[in-house]
């Protein structure tokens, strides 16, 4: 069974979408790269994904360098691309391309060794919908506060 490490969420693109699906893909990465994820230094805080002549591709993804890696660090937001089935790059282009969805990366970990990149199919969300959910979130945990405090 493969063992699955979060390294980086991004919080933001559950607060402005709607993910209606996600899929996984992996990212094409140097060397330094990947030692700098694995210290956690990465953020996916503004990124998102395009698709262009049939392949997929993060933009925005930060990568801070690595201390130690001299001359082969690369631009830390330098566009890297996804490695997906053609079929399914071609079917989210489509999808993408008709109606309002947008490809934002959701999550970034290890997969054994493997560095992969959780991709969802987002709509955007309004303002009143974000009201919506930070006024659940907020009754949520009033109603799991006042039940701490009864069997305290």
């Amino acid at each position: 069974m493969a063992s699955l490490k979060t390294i980086a969420q991004n919080k933001k693109a559950r607060h402005d979408y709607f993910i209606e699906e996600s899929y996984e893909a992996g990212i094409e990465l140097c060397g330094t790269e990947v030692k700098s994820i694995r210290s956690g230094r990465v953020n996916l805080k503004d990124s998102w994904c395009s698709i262009d002549k049939g392949e997929l591709f993060v933009n925005g993804m930060h990568i801070s360098p690595y201390e130690h890696g001299n001359i082969f660090n690369r631009d830390p937001m330098r566009v890297r691309r996804l490695l997906m089935h053609k079929k399914e790059i071609n079917r989210l282009y489509g999808i993408v391309k008709q109606t309002g969805y947008s490809l934002i990366p959701i999550s970034l970990y290890f997969k054994d060794s493997r560095v992969k990149v959780q991709v969802g199919l987002c709509k955007g969300k309004k303002l009143y919908d974000k009201r919506e959910d930070m006024a659940k979130r907020a009754a949520k945990r009033d109603i799991e506060r006042a039940v701490k405090e009864q069997y305290r």
